[in-house]
């Protein structure tokens, strides 16, 4: 899945990592644009200090998952590097097969101002699509840029969850939840 050349004067190129193998520099890449989203407050499920290692190690843990194919990886590169990436979550229950679930959006500081974020939605979305699924479902922090990115992108708020989850500076935020049927 490649769809970063499709945009006039686009070097962003969108792609799915398969069989949850990456090489060491594109795993150093994820990890450093997972701890530079985290400096910049991006609420990814960790909070400070959070360091390479700690990056590293996360993305370690979820390869097994990747080559399973229960989560699907999403990368942007840019000169052939990884500044973004987003996943989708497939391996769903009985009752939920239907749907997927997109987590941890994140884009490097080098990669944004440039459409990247969103191109990894239109991808996910695409991706999505190509699995059977008909429902999106993601949560991001009330009243961020993350939100009216979602917004921009079609998804609707279901509701606010007051207190969800703390901040990366360890305050607790209010949550949205939202999803897009896929049509």
């Amino acid at each position: 899945m490649q769809n970063g050349n499709d945009v006039p004067g686009s070097d962003v190129v969108i792609s799915e990592v398969q069989g949850g193998v990456l090489p060491e520099a594109d795993l150093d890449a994820l990890a450093e644009t997972l701890m530079q989203s985290v400096a910049l407050g991006a609420s990814i499920g960790f909070i400070l200090p959070f360091g390479f290692v700690q990056a590293q190690a996360f993305w370690q843990k979820l390869l097994p998952a990747f080559e399973r194919g229960e989560k699907r990886l999403l990368v942007a590169r840019e000169a052939g590097k990884i500044i973004g990436t987003v996943q989708l979550v497939v391996g769903q229950p009985g009752n939920g097969i239907h749907r997927g679930d997109v987590v941890k959006l994140m884009v490097h500081p080098e990669g944004r101002r440039k459409g990247v974020a969103k191109k990894l939605m239109d991808a996910v979305e695409a991706l999505a699509r190509q699995e059977g699924k008909t429902l999106l479902v993601l949560d991001t922090v009330t009243g961020s840029p993350a939100q009216t990115l979602y917004e921009n992108q079609g998804f609707t708020l279901s509701g606010v969850i007051p207190q969800y989850a703390m901040s990366t500076g360890g305050v607790l935020e209010s949550t949205s939840v939202m999803f897009k049927v896929l049509k």
